[in-house]
Protein backbone atom coordinates (compact mmCIF):
# COMPACT_ATOMS: atom_id res chain seq x y z
CA UNK A 1 0.00 0.00 0.00
CA UNK A 2 2.89 2.29 0.81
CA UNK A 3 4.29 1.70 -2.67
CA UNK A 4 0.94 2.52 -4.32
CA UNK A 5 0.69 5.85 -2.50
CA UNK A 6 4.30 6.58 -3.43
CA UNK A 7 3.57 5.87 -7.13
CA UNK A 8 0.53 8.17 -7.04
CA UNK A 9 2.54 10.97 -5.45
CA UNK A 10 5.29 10.61 -8.05
CA UNK A 11 2.72 10.55 -10.86
CA UNK A 12 3.71 7.17 -12.28
CA UNK A 13 0.06 6.41 -13.05
CA UNK A 14 0.13 9.19 -15.66
CA UNK A 15 3.07 7.80 -17.63
CA UNK A 16 2.49 4.07 -17.25
CA UNK A 17 0.97 1.85 -19.88
CA UNK A 18 -2.74 2.52 -20.46
CA UNK A 19 -2.48 6.06 -19.09
CA UNK A 20 -4.24 7.43 -22.21
CA UNK A 21 -7.65 6.74 -20.63
CA UNK A 22 -6.56 8.46 -17.44
CA UNK A 23 -5.47 11.54 -19.40
CA UNK A 24 -8.85 11.58 -21.15
CA UNK A 25 -10.58 11.51 -17.78
CA UNK A 26 -8.36 14.29 -16.44
CA UNK A 27 -9.04 16.39 -19.55
CA UNK A 28 -12.79 15.76 -19.22
CA UNK A 29 -12.82 16.84 -15.56
CA UNK A 30 -10.75 19.92 -16.42
CA UNK A 31 -13.26 20.92 -19.09
CA UNK A 32 -16.14 20.41 -16.66
CA UNK A 33 -14.37 22.59 -14.09
CA UNK A 34 -13.86 25.37 -16.66
CA UNK A 35 -17.51 25.22 -17.69
CA UNK A 36 -18.60 25.36 -14.05
CA UNK A 37 -16.37 28.40 -13.38
CA UNK A 38 -17.68 30.21 -16.48
CA UNK A 39 -21.26 29.45 -15.46
CA UNK A 40 -20.63 30.74 -11.96
CA UNK A 41 -19.16 34.00 -13.28
CA UNK A 42 -22.12 34.43 -15.61
CA UNK A 43 -24.59 33.90 -12.77
CA UNK A 44 -22.71 36.37 -10.56
CA UNK A 45 -22.77 39.05 -13.25
CA UNK A 46 -26.53 38.54 -13.68
CA UNK A 47 -27.06 38.88 -9.93
CA UNK A 48 -25.12 42.16 -9.93
CA UNK A 49 -27.14 43.41 -12.89
CA UNK A 50 -30.42 42.54 -11.16
CA UNK A 51 -29.32 44.37 -8.01
CA UNK A 52 -28.40 47.46 -10.05
CA UNK A 53 -31.73 47.38 -11.87
CA UNK A 54 -33.61 47.08 -8.56
CA UNK A 55 -31.80 50.16 -7.28
CA UNK A 56 -32.74 52.02 -10.47
CA UNK A 57 -36.38 50.99 -10.04
CA UNK A 58 -36.41 52.26 -6.45
CA UNK A 59 -34.87 55.57 -7.55
CA UNK A 60 -37.38 56.01 -10.37
CA UNK A 61 -40.28 55.09 -8.11
CA UNK A 62 -39.25 57.73 -5.56
CA UNK A 63 -38.85 60.28 -8.37
CA UNK A 64 -42.34 59.40 -9.59
CA UNK A 65 -43.84 59.86 -6.13
CA UNK A 66 -42.07 63.20 -5.72
CA UNK A 67 -43.27 64.43 -9.13
CA UNK A 68 -46.82 63.26 -8.45
CA UNK A 69 -46.89 65.15 -5.13
CA UNK A 70 -45.61 68.30 -6.86
CA UNK A 71 -48.29 67.93 -9.56
CA UNK A 72 -51.01 67.56 -6.94
CA UNK A 73 -49.81 70.77 -5.32
CA UNK A 74 -49.78 72.61 -8.67
CA UNK A 75 -53.33 71.44 -9.47
CA UNK A 76 -54.78 72.77 -6.24
CA UNK A 77 -57.32 75.56 -6.74
CA UNK A 78 -55.71 77.74 -4.10
CA UNK A 79 -52.35 77.57 -5.88
CA UNK A 80 -53.89 78.43 -9.26
CA UNK A 81 -55.91 81.25 -7.68
CA UNK A 82 -52.76 82.79 -6.15
CA UNK A 83 -50.88 82.55 -9.46
CA UNK A 84 -53.76 84.15 -11.40
CA UNK A 85 -54.09 86.92 -8.82
CA UNK A 86 -50.72 88.21 -10.06
CA UNK A 87 -52.23 88.54 -13.54
CA UNK A 88 -55.39 90.21 -12.17
CA UNK A 89 -57.59 87.22 -12.96
CA UNK A 90 -60.11 86.53 -10.21
CA UNK A 91 -62.65 83.72 -9.84
CA UNK A 92 -66.11 84.36 -11.24
CA UNK A 93 -68.76 85.59 -8.86
CA UNK A 94 -71.55 83.86 -10.83
CA UNK A 95 -71.54 80.07 -11.07
CA UNK A 96 -71.35 78.58 -14.55
CA UNK A 97 -74.56 77.75 -16.38
CA UNK A 98 -75.04 74.26 -17.71
CA UNK A 99 -76.36 74.12 -21.26
CA UNK A 100 -78.46 71.09 -22.16
CA UNK A 101 -79.08 70.16 -25.76
CA UNK A 102 -82.03 67.91 -26.48
CA UNK A 103 -81.54 65.38 -29.24
CA UNK A 104 -83.42 66.27 -32.40
CA UNK A 105 -85.65 63.51 -33.72
CA UNK A 106 -84.92 64.48 -37.37
CA UNK A 107 -81.22 63.61 -37.19
CA UNK A 108 -80.23 60.00 -37.81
Amino acid sequence: MKATVYKILKGKFLISQGSYKKWQLIFFFSCLALIMIASSHSADSKVHLIAKLNEDVKEMRSSYVETRAKLMELKMESYVRNKMKDRNLLPSKNPPIKILIKPNSNTP
